[in-house]
């Protein structure tokens, strides 16, 4: 559905990204922040399917500051390289790149950010630095909590994530009391990814039916149904 385009930072870093349009106006826009994988078939995947949802979204290529056209998969010496160009990373880059993404999509209405592992970090941050509506965070562990979002994020994590135990979530909430907290019982780290042997689908599908709920009242303005049956109306 997509295709990669070109963005350029503020401070002149030019970058690709993968950008997926839906049919019809739009609903607001979708930045999907990525793993310590790169834009790969699985996050393009993502990106589409928001798209498809009627959000026009968009998932910025975040290693290209190292190197260009990053895809990996998900073994254990993919992992190590994965993380090896992330720590290459200083965080006001990265968030620079973020930013160029969503000012790019900012004719489509209001923005919200959705993360997955180091991206979960990344869309905090963003919640905390960046005008958008609202953000999610799939399994993200922030390196700074010190700063408080500025609009309503949506948290994810699994019981039986041995990267971010149970304590760390507690201490999350804690930082953020107003944030909506859900953990899945039994899910692991990467649940939400059919390409990892973590992917729990019935976890992952919960998670996405809330996501979809929190974007359509925060974005579109829409009535949404919440996870326990109940009619909600947008703020």
């Amino acid at each position: 559905m997509g295709d990669f385009t070109t963005l350029m930072a503020r401070d002149g870093h030019e970058f690709q990204a993968y950008l997926a349009a839906p049919e019809g106006r739009p609903r607001g826009a979708v930045v999907v922040l990525q793993e310590i994988f790169g834009v790969n078939r699985h996050i393009r995947a993502v990106t589409d399917s928001f798209a498809a949802e009627g959000y026009t979204a968009i998932a910025p290529a975040l290693f290209d500051r190292i190197l260009r056209g990053i895809e990996l998969g998900y073994s254990g010496p993919e992992v190590d390289e994965g993380r090896g160009y992330m720590q290459q990373l200083k965080p006001e880059q990265t968030m620079k790149d973020v930013a160029a993404a969503v000012a790019v999509v900012r004719h489509s209405g209001r923005i919200a950010t959705v993360g997955y592992c180091w991206g979960g970090a990344l869309s905090y941050q963003a919640a905390c630095e960046l005008p958008i509506a609202c953000a999610v965070v799939y399994y993200g562990n922030p390196r700074d909590t010190t700063k408080t979002p500025k609009c309503p994020v949506m948290y994810h994590f699994g019981s039986a994530d041995k990267s971010i135990p149970l304590e760390q979530v507690e201490r999350l909430k804690a930082t953020n009391p107003q944030g909506v907290f859900y953990v899945y019982d039994g899910a692991g780290h990467g649940f939400n990814c059919d390409l990892r042997p973590s992917y729990d689908a019935a976890a992952a599908a919960l998670a996405r039916r809330r996501t979809l709920d929190f974007l359509a009242s925060r974005l579109a303005g829409e009535k949404r149904t919440d996870a326990d049956g109940e009619d909600e109306e947008s703020d």
